[in-house]
């Protein structure tokens, strides 16, 4: 039986909901592991940027690739929720403090949720977030909100 895209795609998929893969040519290696054997480091990189996905730390705290726009708003055990670390703000501009190499993930998400939540855009580097509100006048509505999605308390 010959794999073909979809399944290329589907088993991509499920080896970064592993979120043991540190590498690209980890991932290359798992790939060739379940029959494809002419996926190469470019073709993992390119379906890596395709699907948004990151590097961030795992429950074991190693770095590795995970896709964010799966993981979704976190729920209630989620790891997504211990990598908040800080909130604050100076009346104009929210900084989200985050475990190191969580920050992109976690902007990604608070992008997702967007304008109906207060969220005008994010920057993310490492560790930090500088995050825009819609309204200067409603900072204090979209500071609670950030907080009860990471049941983050002071």
């Amino acid at each position: 039986m010959t794999k073909n895209q979809d399944d290329l795609v589907r088993i991509f998929k499920s080896i970064l909901k592993e979120e043991r893969f540190g590498s690209q040519s980890e991932i290359v290696t798992a790939l060739q592991a379940e029959g494809f054997s002419n996926i190469n480091q470019s073709k993992v990189s390119r379906m890596l940027s395709k699907f948004g996905a990151v590097r961030t730390r795992n429950a074991k705290q190693e770095m590795v690739y995970c896709l964010p726009a799966e993981l979704g708003v976190p729920t209630a055990g989620s790891p997504l929720k211990n990598l908040v670390l800080d909130v604050d703000h100076n009346q104009a501009m929210i900084v989200v403090r985050t475990s190191p190499g969580a920050a992109q993930l976690i902007a990604r998400l608070l992008d997702s949720i967007g304008k109906p939540e207060g969220i005008l855009g994010t920057i993310a580097g490492d560790d930090t977030i500088f995050l825009c509100p819609s309204s200067i006048h409603d900072i204090e509505d979209t500071l609670e909100t950030i907080k009860s999605l990471f049941n983050y308390a002071e």
